[in-house]
């Protein structure tokens, strides 16, 4: 069997039910060997909210699931029953391609996909959602209680340079970007 990945369509919002239903319906309708495996492909994203430093799961692709399977032969029973038991899943769509025919993703599209999924674990993204000019107000350190605008965001490192006005000069400070808060 010669597996490949595709895109099938779902109702946003719901990928993990209807992954874990097409899972399940796929154990049930004796196929697994069709379809292996269907994944949510999503990125850990660390940001703030209400002050406090939380990591949570971001949707690469929003409303579509990738599914690992051998479709080459149409004429095959078993790939005919896959395709029937994908079909009759509730949320789920069709395959992403022409007339509705499975269209795979090529190695490098999928090795970029699962390498960003990956890489995400060991070290997760960091959502600041500030840009230069943003008002905001220093929630910790020396700087406490002091209010400037954002001047530069290093998303890589997780920093903000903040413009602050001290003795009627401004300064720029380099901060965590978990150490101001947008005002």
């Amino acid at each position: 069997m010669t597996y490949k990945w595709y895109f099938v369509r779902c109702q946003s919002g719901r990928e993990k039910r209807i992954r874990d239903n097409a899972l399940h319906r796929m154990k049930i309708a004796g196929v697994t060997e069709v379809i292996p495996q269907v994944l949510v492909p999503y990125e850990l994203v660390t940001d703030m909210k209400r002050g406090k430093k939380r990591t949570v799961e971001k949707k690469l692709y929003p409303g579509y699931l990738m599914v690992q399977a051998d479709l080459e032969d149409n004429e095959d029973p078993q790939i005919i029953k896959a395709r029937t038991t994908l079909r009759g899943i509730e949320g789920l769509r069709d395959f992403l391609g022409s007339r509705g025919e499975p269209t795979a993703l090529s190695e490098q599209e999928v090795t970029a996909i699962l390498s960003r999924m990956t890489d995400s674990e060991t070290r997760p993204q960091v959502t600041i959602g500030l840009s230069s000019g943003d008002m905001v107000k220093i929630n910790s350190g020396p700087f406490d209680g002091f209010d400037g605008a954002v001047e530069d965001v290093n998303a890589e490192k997780g920093t903000v340079r903040v413009i602050v006005t001290i003795f009627g000069r401004p300064t720029p400070v380099d901060l965590k970007y978990w150490e101001v808060e947008a005002v």
